[in-house]
């Protein structure tokens, strides 16, 4: 079995992060989103992994390389443009071959894994198989329509008017049969090849689709809300580590990682959080659901459930919660008078005030 890993989308939810970096590659916990597919996968015995990209290939590239920090072997699929998930299985056509394989969308986080998943196609082996969860706004997603003894009666994206509330997970397997289904639908008022549309082809030529309900933890990182959220999740099942330092001014509560080169000066740090490598932390509170990536300075400031890129420095900044500082920023506080906000801002950034 094979592995095709989807990370060419634009990501333009989590703009203005990804104007410069691939949604991909943001980190949870100080470890990009991506990587936690790929261990996933290996996990589940699947180490021949085809990664389809775009127009953040190079940086994808570099961070994942052939493979071998994971235990697999990559190879790299080029795709213009991102015309859909059912796109994406056909330029990958000759590197699929006649395999059965698991297609992951690369910034799908799903918590426990998908050994089982995996292990159960292969046992069984129908045509497909694909993985639902109950959703509270089915628009946003493809949606399944199940049959009271669970099989899948029909499948639409992004619905005006859902049929249900299970939505797909953005992991799918596949036997070859998928190959003529993608051939055979046409582009969808989005002017995309939908994987749903593929799969509702298979349905009508009576192709056997299994569906299994994710009953753990699943989240599309697609925005800003949803990455914290994940970031909270994986920080949560976290080990305290302290392989930096910690002066005795300094408190640590609950889980913290403090990673080899950090410093922690006169502050309190209450977990889960992790700092990062080379972070210098003084006279700051550094709050529960944060991650703060290496060589950061944050200083005489409060920051909570929030995740901080590398590079950046937070000084005099008052309390920060709630948020995603990308990488090299400067946030600093203003002197009291007069009061004003001066602000540099990138394409759609989102930017909210107290009075």
């Amino acid at each position: 079995m094979k592995a095709l890993v989807l990370s060419g989308g634009t990501g333009s939810r989590l703009r203005p992060i990804t104007h410069t970096a691939a949604k991909q590659l943001v980190p949870v916990a100080n470890k990009p989103v991506l990587f936690y597919g790929i261990e996933s996968l290996v996990a589940a015995g699947v180490t021949e992994i085809g990664i389809v990209v775009g127009e953040t290939a190079a940086e994808i590239r570099e961070a994942v390389g052939d493979g071998s920090l994971f235990g697999a072997r990559v190879t790299y699929l080029e795709q213009e443009q991102p015309l859909g998930l059912a796109h994406a299985v056909m330029i990958a056509r000759d590197w699929l071959g006649d395999d059965d394989f698991v297609m992951y969308l690369g910034d799908n986080f799903i918590v426990g894994g998908i050994t089982e998943l995996v292990a159960g196609f292969r046992r069984d082996r129908p045509d497909a198989g694909i993985m639902l969860t109950k959703v509270t706004d089915p628009t946003l997603f493809g949606v399944a329509e199940l049959a009271p003894d669970g099989r899948v009666v029909s499948l639409e994206e992004k619905p005006a008017r859902p049929r249900s509330d299970l939505a797909l997970v953005g992991v799918y397997l596949f036997t070859p049969a998928v190959h003529e289904a993608v051939r055979s639908i046409r582009p969808s008022a989005r002017g995309e090849l939908e994987i749903t549309d593929a799969l509702q082809w298979m349905i009508d030529q009576d192709c056997v689709l299994h569906a299994s309900t994710v009953t753990g933890y699943w989240k599309d990182t697609g925005n800003v809300i949803d990455m914290l959220e994940v970031n909270r999740s994986v920080l949560e099942g976290m080990d305290s580590c302290v392989s930096g330092t910690v002066d005795a001014g300094s408190e640590l509560v609950g889980r913290v990682r403090v990673e080899a080169g950090a410093e922690i000066v006169r502050s309190r740090i209450v977990g889960p959080a992790v700092i990062g490598a080379g972070t210098v932390v003084r006279d700051a509170y550094i709050g529960p659901s944060t991650s703060v990536a290496e060589d950061c300075v944050i200083e005489d400031s409060e920051v909570e459930f929030s995740i901080v890129l590398d590079g950046s420095r937070i000084d005099r900044a008052g309390r920060i919660e709630g948020s995603l500082i990308g990488r090299t920023v400067h946030v600093t506080g203003a002197p009291r008078a007069p009061r004003a906000h001066r602000l540099v801002l990138g394409d759609h950034s989102r930017v909210h005030l107290t009075s």
